[in-house]
């Protein structure tokens, strides 16, 4: 072959840890959350109340790279402003000292409105 290889790598994974989508938003009572990871990961993705106090825990545990979704189902919870956040560990972080059990932690919030 004279030339460059064929490389599908970058068009299937992201390129950071983010909360792509929620929809719909406002939402009654079930919405959908769409977030990407560029790496293996450990994550967490924990829905608030407005006053900061953790009321579910939609994940926590090992994810692999790419797009994923979840439901969130809000029957259960009063009409309001509420946070999802997604936290990450990033184990494949390589410290300046060579350290390869360093991570690196990405988290990003974003607000949804639960109406009944």
């Amino acid at each position: 072959c004279a030339g460059n290889p064929l490389s599908i790598e970058g068009i299937f994974t992201p390129n950071e840890y983010i909360i792509s989508n929620i929809y719909p938003n406002p939402f009654n009572p079930i919405t959908n959350i769409e977030y990407s990871l560029p790496e293996n990961a450990n994550i967490k993705l924990i829905i608030y109340n407005i006053q900061g106090r953790e009321i579910q825990t939609l994940i926590n545990g090992f994810q692999t790279a790419g797009y994923h979704s979840i439901k969130w189902d809000g029957s259960n919870y009063p009409s309001g402003i509420y946070l999802i956040r997604l936290e990450s560990d990033d184990f494949s972080f390589l410290s300046d000292s060579g350290d390869t059990d360093s991570k690196k932690r990405n988290a990003q919030t974003q607000k949804i409105i639960l109406i009944k």
